[in-house]
């Protein structure tokens, strides 16, 4: 059986589309790395032209943007480091004694029903004493081993995070020859509705980035002088890393909490203390759920507040984490393929046959 020329094209192209997602499928746990230098290069280009406009060389450029962007990330692992190395001593110390206070409420209560809930304050401070004094070492074997990574795959971690920078310096200082070449590979015929297409995504992602990056802003500042107002001593790291770690989704908000609830554990050493910490992240929570990321991100893309909830629900259920994460730049990807699928509906036969004539041809008629 012969095959039309269209049928052809589309299988060949079929072709073509089975070959690309069988090569990354292949190559995709080399790719990650490059993926997120691409990322890195995309958001800090415009950067690099406004400095390469004001005559600075853009060898130059890329790479003062490459190294703001690693100082403002390793500003916040060193924020946050001190405060975890400080706080896991202590707890040697204080958690016990603690756990002592809450068996002196809690045991008379559960006695009248019968139950024995004292807790063993010697067994949590054999295991606390474990952990902390002197064996963090074997603790850090064992998540390894319970992870299943050796020192290999802890190697290749440390040379994709060296590898990355450095790709995304290339990437940037060649990004509009790149781009052009990439461009270059479209059929001609095609190249004037992708370029249209380009730039409108293009735009999209250009408002969620700084959508994002104000809702980052806003809850730093939320998070720091709400637990500066319970009277947390250190409610400036803590509440600094909370809100620029809410670009990832879910796990950022927890571990903000896990640090601030441990710090207030520590400082306070009550139940009132923890419960105020506890309160400030739930309403920073509601807060950023129910209203910064649908109105500043979602306004900003387009996406109706619903449609943001269903994208990071429906991609985290389908891709894991990884779709929480691209949840919102995928989503205003779509977007944009959707609203020319929608033009293309709404002016085909399909849509407009046999509908009414309009109000402007009935009275031309008349």
């Amino acid at each position: 059986m012969s095959l039309t020329a269209t049928q052809a094209r589309a299988l060949a192209w079929l072709a073509l589309a089975v070959a690309a997602w069988w090569l990354l499928s292949l190559l995709s746990p080399v790719l990650l790395p490059f993926v997120v230098a691409a990322v890195m290069a995309y958001a800090l280009h415009p950067a690099v032209e406004a400095l390469h406009a004001r005559r600075v060389p853009r060898w130059l450029g890329a790479g003062v943007a490459i190294v703001l962007l690693m100082v403002v990330l390793l500003a916040v692992a060193l924020m946050i480091v001190p405060v975890v190395t400080r706080q896991l001593p202590l707890l040697r110390e204080q958690i016990p004694p603690l756990f002592e206070q809450l068996n002196l409420w809690l045991a008379p209560w559960a006695q009248r029903f019968g139950i024995n809930a004292e807790i063993d304050v010697n067994l949590v401070r054999d295991v606390l004493r474990r952990m902390v004094s002197g064996h963090e070492g074997e603790l850090i074997d064992r998540l390894l081993s319970s992870l299943r990574i050796g020192g290999s795959a802890v190697a290749a971690v440390l040379g994709n995070l060296v590898l990355m920078p450095i790709v995304a310096y290339y990437l940037l200082l060649d990004w509009s020859g790149l781009v052009a070449r990439c461009k270059a590979l479209v059929p001609p015929r095609w190249q004037h509705s992708t370029q249209r297409f380009l730039d409108e995504t293009d735009e999209v992602l250009g408002q969620y980035l700084r959508g994002q990056l104000l809702v980052m802003g806003i809850l730093a500042v939320f998070y720091t002088v709400a637990l500066a107002g319970v009277g947390l001593s250190l409610a400036l790291p803590i509440g600094v890393f909370t809100g620029l770690a809410v670009f990832v989704p879910y796990l950022g908000f927890g571990l903000g909490l896990v640090l601030g609830l441990l710090a207030a554990l520590l400082q306070f050493q009550s139940l009132t203390g923890v419960l105020l910490v506890a309160a400030v992240y739930a309403v920073g929570q509601v807060l950023e759920s129910l209203y910064l990321t649908p109105r500043l991100l979602g306004e900003r893309i387009g996406l109706h507040p619903i449609a943001v909830i269903f994208a990071l629900m429906a991609f985290g259920h389908v891709f894991g984490f990884v779709g929480v994460l691209i949840a919102l730049p995928a989503s205003a990807v779509l977007l944009v393929a959707v609203r020319r699928l929608q033009a293309v509906y709404v002016g085909s036969p399909l849509y407009t046959h046999g509908a009414p004539p309009s109000r402007s041809a009935q009275d031309g008629e008349g």
